[in-house]
């Protein structure tokens, strides 16, 4: 199978990222690496992507400036009734969701929404340590 490498897609000083990178780093064991060239936060598990597409329609839209979480499944189907999250393509099927984020976006909501992720993806362990904190 042949290796393909991925263009990077996003800006280093975009000052979203630097936002979200703040508060996907704060949890415990995290770390940042490039996945399809776009920043993605994980421990042993991706929790947030920096950046996503969707493909409604047969048309691919890029999304440079968003989140894309994982859902707690309780959670999932009253945010895929909200207009401002769209389903990433490849991640949708999965429980993943996308949202934007633009001079409005409220940060304590992108704080909550990346903690809940963390907690679907990560190691009790790790969940135990960010309960203690």
């Amino acid at each position: 199978m042949r290796h393909v490498e991925h263009p990077i897609m996003f800006e280093e000083t975009d000052p979203m990222l630097a936002r979200v990178r703040r508060i996907a780093l704060g949890f415990p064991a995290a770390l940042e690496k490039i996945s399809h060239g776009r920043p993605t936060f994980y421990t042993r598990r991706v929790f947030c992507h920096y950046g996503a597409s969707q493909h409604p329609a047969d048309e691919w839209i890029a999304h440079d400036r968003a989140i894309v979480i994982r859902m707690d499944p309780e959670d999932e189907p009253a945010l895929r009734q909200d207009p401002r999250f769209w389903v990433p393509a490849y991640l949708g099927p999965y429980g993943w969701l996308g949202l934007d984020l633009d001079e409005r976006t409220d940060w304590d909501e992108v704080g909550e929404l990346i903690d809940a992720s963390y907690r679907v993806t990560a190691t009790r362990t790790l969940v135990r340590e960010l309960d203690r904190r």
